[in-house]
């Protein structure tokens, strides 16, 4: 096992906040495999890059010689993890539950270690608690506290209906580092209360309380909001090589930094001597190219990876247009159509919004041509193709 200062230089590494510093390095100086716990509700069958931050970081600690405790929340998925959420979440069935922590199981070993990874569902305990051991868990904490957690605290003051049950998401979560006797727990920072409930909940069974290291959210292709399936900005692991490539060369030099050190296992060192030679004049595509290739890698294999590139370079960078692309028809009506609205119809940006955004920045392009004003209305008449960011292109005819 490394020593202390290089895993805590590495487990700081991307990280937002260490809960608490001081008792992480008291435990580090044990020099025992510590136990580290992530858990993860399976809400839908594909992970994408956004989900990897925190798997990324397991890996790390499997590789400091640390026991990792994957915990697929198959009983709190029947809850629904209220997190963030304006609104009760429904729960998932237990078939939906079964089937999407199977898929998991299949995707997380792209990353971590199969055979120094313990896979454990919460339903282990869970289901074997009574309903008196419920109450009894549900004694644990009071109304007034959860009412601190700030979605609760939102949606309490906007007159915006808490289910009971709700509140039994943290308890449980917080439950499990008890079964679980978890050293170190991993989320991202929306779940910060559910991570030091855990440390409440341990320190009442008498257990020394776990530390909590919290990840920042990934931001998506847009580089604004989190990476989502629903905002269209991701890059699922199980993409093409060939998409994921594109995708990720879409993103902008500023947010590669951001995907080097929350997705790239290369040294900070090595990341760093690459910021160094951009400003020296090297073109950030190159580097990028590094990254798009390590993660493809990971996800497939080296020969996707350079194939991805090779394929890259001969559709994009010669400025070819793919021979694929989707065609749309729209009626222009009498006062034209706004370039804004048609962009997002067509598929090529996710929102009105990001398509201003995208015209502001010079990435959108017809037939080439650079869209300079972002307030322009598409005629009847107009036919092209037109272009946003690298990769993403459609021919359009307006009526």
């Amino acid at each position: 096992m490394i020593g202390i200062d290089e895993q805590l230089a590495q487990i700081q590494r991307g990280a937002d906040e260490i809960l608490v510093e001081a008792e992480l390095i008291e435990k580090l100086k044990e020099g025992r495999p510590l136990r580290i716990k992530a858990g993860f509700d399976p809400t839908a069958p594909d992970l994408h890059l956004g989900h990897t931050v925190l798997i990324n970081k397991l890996r790390q600690f499997q590789d400091m010689g640390h026991e990792i405790l994957f915990l697929i929340g198959d009983f709190t998925g029947l809850i629904g993890d209220p997190t963030g959420k304006s609104a009760t979440r429904p729960p998932l069935t237990e078939a939906e539950v079964a089937e999407n922590a199977e898929t998991y199981q299949q995707q997380i070993f792209k990353i971590l270690d199969k055979d120094k990874t313990t896979v454990m569902f919460n339903s282990e305990w869970m289901g074997k608690m009574s309903s008196a051991d419920m109450i009894k868990l549900a004694a644990s904490a009071t109304v007034a506290r959860m009412l601190e957690r700030d979605d609760f605290s939102k949606r309490y003051k906007g007159g915006q209906a808490i289910a009971i049950h709700e509140f039994l998401y943290p308890l449980i979560q917080g439950y499990d580092s008890v079964a679980m006797q978890a050293d170190v727990e991993l989320g991202g920072t929306d779940q910060k209360f559910n991570l030091l409930m855990g440390r409440q909940l341990q320190e009442q069974a008498g257990q020394k309380p776990q530390c909590v290291l919290t990840m920042p959210i990934l931001e998506g292709l847009d580089g604004v909001q989190k990476m989502s399936k629903s905002l269209n900005n991701y890059i699922g692991i199980n993409d093409a090589p060939k998409d994921m490539f594109g995708k990720i060369m879409s993103i902008s030099d500023d947010l590669m930094w951001r995907y080097f050190e929350l997705l790239s296992f290369r040294p900070m060192s090595e990341i760093d001597d690459f910021k160094t030679e951009i400003a020296e004049g090297k073109n950030p595509r190159d580097v990028k190219f590094l990254l798009a290739e390590e993660i493809i890698a990971r996800f497939h294999s080296e020969q996707e990876a350079t194939a991805a590139r090779e394929g890259f370079i001969a559709q994009f960078s010669k400025n070819r247009i793919p021979d694929d692309i989707p065609e749309f028809s729209f009626e222009a009506g009498d006062d034209g159509y706004p370039i804004a609205n048609l962009l997002k119809e067509a598929g090529l940006c996710s929102s009105t919004s990001d398509a201003m955004r995208m015209i502001q920045q010079g990435a959108a392009k017809i037939d080439g041509e650079k869209i300079a004003d972002k307030s322009v209305k598409i005629t009847a008449g107009t036919e092209g193709v037109f272009q946003v960011g690298k990769r993403k292109f459609a021919k359009i005819v307006m009526t």
